[in-house]
């Protein structure tokens, strides 16, 4: 008795770290991570294309031309998934009642599109090369900047894929991968000029088909991640987390239905308890609120959870599933 009235206590004066103050702070955390990795990845390849651009200008190597036309666009990605983050941010209003985290969606659209953009550019480039050949000047000068291309792609790619996977954006794991592709092209300039550089001239456009393959194969996994996001899939196994969750909760006698989805980078969750029918409506209520507060606490990314209570029994049972079917 003593433990519930300090517990109550503590509720009425100490506010708990679900409120949504607090949701909001971690919500633009989360936002504030992704804008200092756009920022970051962004000054990154700018360098490397400049420095890119610089070996052009003397080199006259067209295929270093169009790895640092692809490194200007890879960095450019960042403006709409920035743009997101920043809409991302904004308060829910009484039209977009579940805010604006959807706009990271739409900026995975774009980026995803500009992945078949890259491949479709790099296998034409190929295409026209390995047509009409051309000799490469000052091979040692662009196979440096052809690696350094690669490694500048490769650490931004890992950085955006690794705080995007972290934070839940996959539209930020996307612009990575997209960034990974750009890696590969600028890799098919190396080997292209170690090619040339033994008088085997076709190896660069023989290398840029196969590297538009690898492309397609990014393409194909980052395009499909951006599918389940929209029809708001989530990994089963974040689903079996959330039940047993729910089944640790005292009170709580059986778990329903568990439905997640993702909005921006943060889970929204909706679930359906069985409590028993000789708990009052207070006390009922209670458990409910706890099993929220189990769930935001123990699932990663859970920013908000609706938790609906039914009485144990034929008449709670039936009642409910009646309900659902009327829904349907």
């Amino acid at each position: 008795m003593r433990k519930r009235l300090l517990h109550t206590l503590k509720d009425v004066f100490v506010p708990h770290s679900h409120d949504s103050a607090d949701k909001t702070d971690e919500a633009l955390e989360s936002s504030s991570r992704g804008m200092r990795v756009l920022a970051l990845s962004f000054a990154a390849l700018m360098v490397t294309a400049v420095a890119q651009a610089i070996i052009v200008a003397f080199s006259g190597s067209v295929a270093l031309l169009g790895d640092t036309l692809h490194n200007f666009a890879d960095a450019l990605t960042a403006v709409p998934l920035a743009l997101a983050f920043w809409v991302g941010r904004r308060a829910a209003t009484r039209r977009f009642t579940y805010g604006y985290g959807r706009a990271e969606d739409l900026a995975g659209i774009v980026i995803v599109i500009l992945i078949a953009a890259s491949a479709g550019l790099a296998g034409y480039e190929a295409v026209k090369r390995l047509i009409n050949p051309h000799d490469i000047q000052a091979l040692g000068w662009v196979a440096a900047a052809g690696l350094v291309g690669f490694l500048g792609n490769e650490l931004v790619a890992r950085y955006r894929i690794r705080v995007g996977r972290e934070i839940g954006s996959a539209a930020l794991v996307a612009d990575g991968l997209h960034a990974r592709t750009d890696g590969f092209t600028s890799l098919a300039v190396l080997v292209g000029a170690a090619g040339a550089a033994v008088g085997f001239p076709i190896a660069d456009p023989i290398v840029g088909l196969l590297i538009t393959t690898a492309i397609l194969f990014v393409l194909r996994d980052a395009a499909r991640e951006i599918y389940h996001r929209l029809m708001d899939a989530v990994d089963p196994a974040i689903v079996d987390r959330a039940e047993g969750i729910l089944r640790t909760v005292p009170g709580v006698e059986q778990v329903g239905s568990v439905r997640l989805r993702w909005i921006g980078h943060a889970l929204r969750a909706e679930v359906d308890i069985v409590v028993s029918h000789r708990l009052t409506l207070i006390e009922a209520h209670a458990v409910a609120v706890e099993a929220e507060h189990k769930l935001i606490h123990d699932l990663p990314r859970l920013r908000a959870a609706t938790v609906h209570a039914d009485p144990d029994g034929p008449e709670g049972i039936d009642h409910h599933a009646s309900l659902m079917s009327h829904l349907v």
